[in-house]
């Protein structure tokens, strides 16, 4: 009787050293990257002690006094802390719940285009108001909206209607934040998808096509589906942002016509901060700030991984 002699070959374990001298060109690529976030990114952590501190240049850094919590309850306390959130929240959320969608949708529809001089157009058209700044952004606004001589006004009172004054109403400034940062960042944000749906398998649409699905039927089962965890990651990591709502835009965009419904976290901590030269302040906003966001990539990570079976980590 033959007996079966099952043996175990384990890998060899790699040695580092030994795979870093045989590929140091690519590991000192490395080197680079690893210097510009030691020294800009995780070197300033240390000074931010400040945030409990009861900061004083003078005094240094290591000479402040330690004050603990004051500098965030100053910020709980402060007059304006509940409508900076509400406002903070709700842009986020709004640019969320509408620029994803956009860009989803302007990825599948260059995708399905069969079109190539016209794709071409429509995605430089699309990604070229990404590489403008707010001020170039506001200066193309101030054209378009206007009372006195805008664009969107002439219109109106080439209808009859009354001339708005869009960047100093609090009914409407709302709109022209969110509507402006889609289409500024809708363009650039698809190109994600578009990377995602270059890997789909053409097979799956073709085998589609002979069952008799319609095009929508095959961006509804298909499509969307296959780039599912492109889209769940993208969402998460702009949850992680939620408390930054766009102080360059906000900036450029508001005034203090519209301060109830146009001052963000940011702003606030600009004027407070900057401007009044409270730099614990700042800095304790920003750790509260930073902690609220990792809270909610985790926690909305956590409830996607187990009702879409999908997630970051």
């Amino acid at each position: 009787m033959d007996a079966k002699v099952t043996t175990t070959v384990k890998a060899p374990k790699k040695d580092l050293w030994k795979d870093v001298k045989r590929h140091f060109s690519v590991y000192a690529l490395l080197i680079i990257p690893i210097v510009y976030y030691a020294i800009l990114k995780y070197g300033p952590i240390i000074n931010g002690q400040i945030a409990f501190k009861e900061f004083f240049p003078k005094q240094g850094v290591w000479g402040s006094k330690w004050i603990g919590f004051e500098n965030f309850m100053s910020f709980f306390k402060s007059y304006y802390f509940i409508e900076l959130l509400r406002n903070t929240i709700l842009y986020s959320l709004a640019k969320l719940c509408i620029s994803v969608p956009l860009s989803i949708i302007l990825a599948v529809a260059l995708y399905e285009c069969t079109h190539n001089m016209l794709r071409r157009v429509v995605q430089t058209l699309a990604y070229l108001p990404h590489f403008l700044s707010w001020v170039i952004m506001y200066g193309i606004l101030l054209v378009l909206l206007s009372p006195g001589d805008g664009l969107i006004n002439d219109m109106i009172k080439f209808f009859g209607g009354k001339p708005v004054d869009f960047l100093t109403s609090t009914s409407t400034f709302p709109v022209i934040v969110i509507l402006s940062d889609a289409w500024k960042e809708m363009g650039w944000a698809a190109i994600i998808f578009i990377a995602a749906l270059m890997g789909i398998d053409p097979s799956l649409f073709e085998a589609a096509m002979v069952e008799g699905a319609s095009a929508v039927q095959r961006v509804w089962y298909i499509t969307i589906p296959s780039i599912k965890p492109v889209i769940v990651t993208v969402v998460l990591l702009k949850l992680g942002t939620v408390l930054d709502a766009g102080f360059n835009q906000m900036f450029m965009l508001y005034s203090p016509s519209v301060y109830s419904v146009a001052d963000i976290i940011d702003t606030w901590v600009y004027r407070q901060g900057l401007l009044e030269f409270k730099f614990a302040l700042a800095t304790a906003v920003g750790f509260f700030k930073g902690a609220i966001g990792l809270m909610l990539v985790m926690t909305s990570n956590a409830i996607v991984k187990k009702l879409a079976d999908t997630s970051l980590m």
